[in-house]
This record gives structure tokens, C-alpha cells and sequence, in this order.
């Protein structure tokens, strides 16, 4: 049996597996950090926020899970490498990331966002998952040999997003660097994909419904199943791509989106 055929019926997708998760103290992240750990994987948590981390860390511990957390700034070198290295000094190996941390802009025409924040969502997410993917293939390659990389983007990247112009573009790159390290890395045996939600029931999309009131009920109005997603269902489609389940998929920017760009 070769190692594409290796999760055994019941056993957890990610079972046996080190991940490490950036964007893990809330939202998306801290729900895929709590998914992960049912499914087999120590998981170590990576956040600017000490606070959030301890307390996601302490849930999944308190459930069984094994977890850890490290504090990371997502648009500095040496604090991403940092992070990814605590994985492997923790646990002796990495063979999964989900790079789901992410910054949000103020919404409005692109001539209206300051050129500050305009660096900022940039320097996170952008240049974030560009140090995170660096170090994380780093490790891999010195540690598991193979693994899987999940970034999360957005299905804002993928037609014009008048209402967040610098989030969607830096999302869209996102998606191009994806492409790009599946081509790169997939001889390796490093599989890179990311996932695009829809609308989703984060702290980010709440703060944007706080400021333009009436947000989540009119995306929702254009979404098929008529309804925002909880955060652990995008995480369940992250713990399957990093899985060995998709074991042929690389490349892919993987909507979940409940059909809103069908």
C-alpha cells in the first residue's frame, strides 16, 4: 500500500500529522486549530494576539487535542520562521500548514483607502503567506520530505471587489502564488492549494457588517443556500486538501462559497 492510501477507514484525516496554522486565534483559523486536533494532528497555533492563541490552545487541549501556540507577526521573516520552526522543534516534523491569517481593509472606493492601510493588508496577506510558504516548505523538506500547504483566499478575489479593492487584489495574488508553489514544490511531493470562502461568520465579516450595516443580510441574499458559513466548514474543506484523501489535488483554489459564484 503506498502512502496515498494510508488513512484507514475511521481513522482521523490528519491523524499522525503536524500542523501548523497561522490566523489560529480566532475565526477560520482557530476553528480549523480545533478540527485538525479531532482529526488526528498536533497542531501548533500561530497569531499576533497571545491572548486568543492560549485560550484556542487550552480549548483543543482540553478536548483531547495536542496544541501548542507561538506568537507570530505574519509580515516579519524571522517572527514567521520562528513560528514554523517551534512547530518542529515542539513536535520533531511539519507536514501540514494552513496559512489562514489575514488583515481586513476599511471598506470603500480604492481612491478612499489610506496608503498605510493599503501597505498593511499587503504586508499580511500578501506577504504573509509568500515568508509562511518559504519556511514552511523548508521544514517539510528537512523534516517529513512530503506534506500539504492549504493558503486561504477569498471568493472576493476572483471577480472585482469594489467594496474591498486591496483585500481582494492581495487575494487574488494569493491565488497566483498558490498555482505557482503547486508547479514548484508538487515534484517534491508538496502538494499547495487554497480554499476561497464565501461569506463566513468571522469577527472580520461582523467588524464589516458593523460599518456597512445590512452586509451579511445582502451577501447572503446572493448566495444559494441562502446563508453565511460557519467557520469549521471552511476549515473541513482545509483539513481534506491537507489530507491524504486529496492526495491528486494541487493547484486548486477550492470555492466554498454555498454557490455564489456558480
Amino acid at each position: 500500500m503506498n502512502d496515498t492510501t494510508s488513512v484507514l477507514p475511521g481513522a482521523g484525516l490528519l491523524d499522525g500529522k503536524v500542523a501548523f496554522i497561522t490566523g489560529a486565534g480566532r475565526g477560520i483559523g482557530a476553528a480549523a486549530a480545533r478540527l485538525f486536533a479531532r482529526e488526528g494532528a498536533r497542531v501548533l497555533l500561530a497569531a499576533r494576539t497571545e491572548d486568543q492563541l492560549k485560550r484556542v490552545s487550552e480549548e483543543v487541549r482540553a478536548g483531547g487535542g495536542i496544541a501548542d501556540h507561538a506568537v507570530c507577526d505574519l509580515g516579519d521573516a524571522d517572527s514567521v520562521r520562528g513560528a514554523v520552526d517551534r512547530a518542529v522543534e515542539l513536535y520533531g516534523r511539519l507536514d501540514v500548514a494552513f496559512n489562514n491569517g489575514a488583515t481586513g481593509q476599511p471598506p470603500g472606493p480604492m481612491d478612499q483607502l489610506s496608503e498605510a492601510d493599503f501597505d498593511r493588508v499587503c504586508a499580511v496577506n500578501l506577504k504573509g503567506p509568500w515568508l509562511a510558504m518559504n519556511a514552511e516548505v523548508a521544514a517539510i523538506r528537512a523534516t517529513a520530505g512530503r506534506g500539504a500547504i492549504v493558503n486561504t483566499s477569498s471568493v472576493g478575489s476572483l471577480l472585482a471587489n469594489p467594496a474591498l479593492p486591496a483585500y481582494g487584489a492581495t487575494k487574488r495574488a494569493v491565488n497566483s502564488l498558490t498555482a505557482s508553489a503547486a508547479v514548484t514544490y508538487g515534484p517534491e511531493g508538496i502538494r499547495v492549494n487554497a480554499v476561497a470562502p464565501g461569506t463566513t461568520l468571522t469577527e472580520m465579516l461582523r467588524e464589516w457588517d458593523d460599518k456597512s450595516p445590512g452586509t451579511i443580510d445582502h451577501l447572503n441574499a446572493q448566495t444559494p443556500l441562502g446563508r453565511a458559513a460557519d467557520p469549521d466548514e471552511i476549515a473541513q474543506a482545509a483539513a481534506w486538501l491537507l489530507s491524504d484523501r486529496s492526495s491528486y489535488v494541487t493547484g486548486t483554489v477550492l470555492r466554498v462559497d454555498g454557490g455564489m459564484w456558480a
